[in-house]
């Protein structure tokens, strides 16, 4: 079967990753022919829609079993994927059955029928009251799925860290002018939480950079797995932040901001200040990744949401 990529995501190659996206998406073929022959498989269907910058298509193993062969352009995010799925060993997640270390390939669990808990247009739906128990449903999991890391097998790339996030937070906010969408008070505000959270709070555990409701999809052997995991090493309350966010993002009204920190703090047993710190920064950070990329309309949309997560007395 010929090996295609979605549109979105050759343009997404090509756009992020200049030369090296070119040479990747050059290389493609080969690498899935490699893994093919290593692995025995077959490729069965096109490439997944929904990624960003990887293939991901279902293949037929020797033994007559389905699985996906995901081929990333392995970035700081995805470092960690293959870790995690390592330690959850199918836990809550899909099961890793392979993994290459110089393409970066891994070999998964197929999820199907694979739906979303909650799906992903541009503006996120995590917010709205019906998708309430969706929300309690994913904190159950990813609580779950937080642990303390054991040995790596030879090749696996170490989990990132949290530390190395907000330490480049605060060298990006430490010298950083007033702008249209971080004005003064923000940037104070961010700067306390940087020194707040780089401290942890508790034991570092495996936590999640990316936990929206489109990773985590129905299936047979659970009834939802996590896929796509961005695994880092921090505190607990990391897992909060960009949960938070996204729900907030689908309503910046700062009076429903409590509730749905509260709810969401308190469903993954993590601290609410906490919480909010986190939730704060990671708006934050989509407001300086809006900006560097040129896109005014969701720099201003972040610049609502991290107004409607702040607080004379959110850090403590």
């Amino acid at each position: 079967m010929p090996i295609t990529l979605p549109p979105e995501v050759t343009a997404t190659v090509r756009t992020v990753f200049g030369e090296r996206g070119e040479h990747w998406l050059a290389d493609l073929p080969r690498m899935v022919a490699d893994r093919c022959r290593a692995w025995g498989l077959e490729v069965i269907g096109e490439s997944f829609e929904g990624g960003t910058h990887s293939f991901a298509a279902p293949v037929r193993r020797e033994d007559g079993t389905l699985a996906v062969l995901k081929i990333p352009v392995v970035d700081e995010e995805d470092l960690g994927e293959v870790a995690a799925l390592h330690w959850y060993d199918g836990d809550g997640a899909v099961r890793l059955f392979e993994y290459d270390p110089g393409s970066g390939a891994m070999l998964l669990e197929w999820a199907v029928p694979g739906t979303p808990l909650v799906p992903q247009p541009e503006i996120p739906l995590e917010g709205l009251p019906e998708h309430r128990d969706r929300v309690r449903l994913a904190c159950a999991l990813y609580r779950r799925l937080r642990r303390t890391p054991g040995e790596l097998p030879e090749g696996f790339p170490a989990l990132p860290l949290v530390a190395d996030i907000v330490s480049g937070w605060a060298h990006r906010l430490a010298d950083a002018p007033p702008v249209t969408y971080l004005d003064d008070a923000l940037l104070g505000r961010a700067r306390d939480w940087c020194a707040a959270l780089a401290e942890p709070d508790g034991p570092l555990l495996i936590v999640n950079r990316d936990t929206h409701l489109g990773n985590i999809v129905a299936a047979e052997r659970e009834p939802w797995l996590l896929i796509d995991p961005k695994g880092y090493l921090g505190e607990a309350a990391f897992d909060a932040g960009f949960l938070i966010m996204k729900q907030v993002e689908t309503d910046p009204d700062p009076a429903l901001v409590p509730r749905l920190l509260a709810a969401t703090a308190d469903a993954l047993e993590v601290d609410r200040g906490r919480a909010r710190g986190w939730a704060l920064m990671r708006a934050v950070e989509e407001i300086i990744w809006s900006v560097d990329d040129g896109r005014p309309a969701d720099a201003a949309r972040y610049r609502q949401v991290a107004g409607a997560l702040s607080g004379a007395n959110e850090c403590h």
